[in-house]
């Protein structure tokens, strides 16, 4: 049973690695500060806490496994309290989220015609 939680560590420090960089790609892509905002403390939290996971499979013992539990733990707190402070400022500033609209046909709908 032992050596199967310590098999599963590298996979789950594996998928991590795969939310991080997921969550950095959102960071580059996203085209504001709110939806950039969600990438962060969502996917990058979930890849830090299967890291966390993977490291705790692979821990020398149940205090070691508790410390990366009780690191995740304080990092989920730590990015949603930051976050909500960033978004309240910005929101505040005036900075209003970004809405995509597509662009609409003209001619093709009933209204269009008098």
């Amino acid at each position: 049973m032992t050596e199967w939680i310590a098999g599963l560590g590298p996979w789950l420090i594996a998928a991590g690695t795969l939310f991080f960089f997921a969550g950095s790609l959102g960071l580059i892509r996203f085209p504001d500060l709110y939806a950039r905002l969600h990438a962060l403390t969502k996917v990058d939290n979930l890849g830090l806490g299967l890291i966390c996971l993977g490291l705790a499979c692979q821990a020398s013992g149940l205090a070691a496994a508790l410390k990366y539990l009780l690191v995740w733990g304080l990092v989920l707190i730590a990015s949603s309290i930051s976050a909500t402070l960033i978004a309240s400022t910005a929101m505040a500033c005036g900075l209003r989220p970004h809405q995509h609209r597509p662009a609409m046909r003209t001619g093709t709908t009933k209204e269009s015609h008098p």
